[in-house]
Order: structure tokens, then sequence, then C-alpha cells
């Protein structure tokens, strides 16, 4: 029992590398687009409102997973190669995570308020100098509770990788199953549970240190738990 035990661990730990890189990956690629395409869709000019609204309102109102199949299997015969797996499955994530992103930023810097931007005015600052000195820092910490439940959900999301043949934990799990028939089904399915939550966990630290920073760095208190709440369903909503 204990063979099989550290066996299903040291299987399930390699399906863990991939899990982080897709995470990690997918992290990046929303935070890029999340910006991007939040701020874009305060641009003046209407043909940039118009193309972020296609963005976000393509990717949230359709199918991961049938996204997913797209970059994978679709787009290949367009650009003429293959993509990695990986690399598809971090493309999906970050693109569909970063439409929701988009939202979040937006509504964050809108909340700012307007003495914040009178003031930026008044002291003659550009466009470009409002926004960086002034009104991301206010915003950046009404984004940050509604990112850790984005970056946890993406987290969640890598699972559907496991279809394009990407050995992450999800996978790998499940070749364990099939495997080993007469394995412990719940033990292996809770392993995973635990690996997943650990991630889970390290994000929302992270988020949380973050939070203290910018609070410290504004001189005003991180957001409360009833706020951060309130603060993801809007986010998501």
């Amino acid at each position: 029992m204990s063979d099989n035990f550290s066996h299903f661990v040291s299987v399930l730990l390699n399906g863990l590398v991939p899990t982080v890189e897709l995470t990690v990956g997918g992290i990046v690629l929303a935070i890029v687009m999340s910006f991007l395409m939040g701020l874009g869709g305060r641009s003046r000019w209407w043909i940039v409102r118009l193309v972020v609204r296609i963005y976000v309102e393509g990717w949230r109102g359709t199918s991961e997973l049938v996204q997913l199949f797209w970059i994978y299997f679709v787009v290949p015969l367009l650009i003429g190669f293959q993509i990695v797996p990986l690399w598809a499955g971090i493309i999906v994530l970050g693109l569909n995570h970063g439409a929701y992103g988009a939202e979040i930023v937006r509504g964050a810097v809108a909340s700012v308020p307007k003495e914040q931007w009178e003031g930026a005015l008044a002291l003659n600052l550009t466009p470009y100098q409002r926004m960086r000195r002034v009104i991301l820092p206010q915003a950046l910490l009404e984004m940050l509770p509604p990112f850790n439940t984005l970056f946890i959900q993406l987290l969640k999301a890598t699972s559907l990788v496991s279809l394009i043949n990407v050995s992450e934990i999800t996978y790998d799990g499940k070749d364990i199953l099939i495997a080993n028939y007469s394995a412990d089904k719940g033990l292996i399915l809770f392993m995973m549970l635990v690996l997943y939550l650990i991630i889970s966990v390290v994000i929302t630290w992270i988020i949380r240190f973050l939070e203290r920073v910018t609070a410290a760095h504004l001189g005003r208190r991180p957001i409360s738990r009833s706020s951060r709440r309130a603060g993801a369903l809007e986010g998501m909503g």
C-alpha cells in the first residue's frame, strides 16, 4: 500500500509542474489582456472601444472548451503549423480570463472618485501621467480582490487542457485511475483536490500580500472581506 501511495504521489507531482506552468502563463497573459482591453474600453476612439467589446463579449460568451479545441485543432490549419498543447492551453486560459479581467479593470478605474481625476487634471498631468501616477494606483487596490477570484477560476480551468493530452494533475490522476482498478479512488481524487487547493492558497497569499503593499503605499487599509466578496461578484458578472 505504501509503495502504491508513493507511486501515486510521484505521478501526481509530475503533473503539478505543467499545472503551475499553465496557471502562471495564463495569469500573465490574462493580466496583459485585462489592462489592454480594460483601459482600451475607455478610449476616445470608437473603433478601439468596438474591438474591445467584440473581444470581451466573444471570449466571455462562448465555451472555454470549444475555444480550446478551436485554438488547438482549427487554428493550426490556418497558420500552417501545430501549436504545442501547453501553449494552446496558456493562450486560451489567458485570453478567456483576460476578457473577464478587462471588466474588472474597467470597473475599478471607473470607481476612482471624480475629484481624483479633476485633481490630476489641475496638476496639468498628461493623460498617461494621470493614469499611471494617480488613477491606476488607486484602482489597483479595487482590482486585486476580484483578480484573486479570477486567477483561482483560471487555475481550476487548467483541468480542461487534459483533453488535448497535456500531462497536468487531472490528466495524470485519470491515468492512475484507469491503470489501477484496485486503487483507492477516493484517495486519488482527494490528493488531486489537495494539490489544487495548495496552488489556490498560494495565489490568495500573493494577492493578499499585494493588497497590503498597495494599501500601505496609498496610506489606506486593505479592502475588507465583505467588500472583497462583493467586488469579486461584480467583476465576474
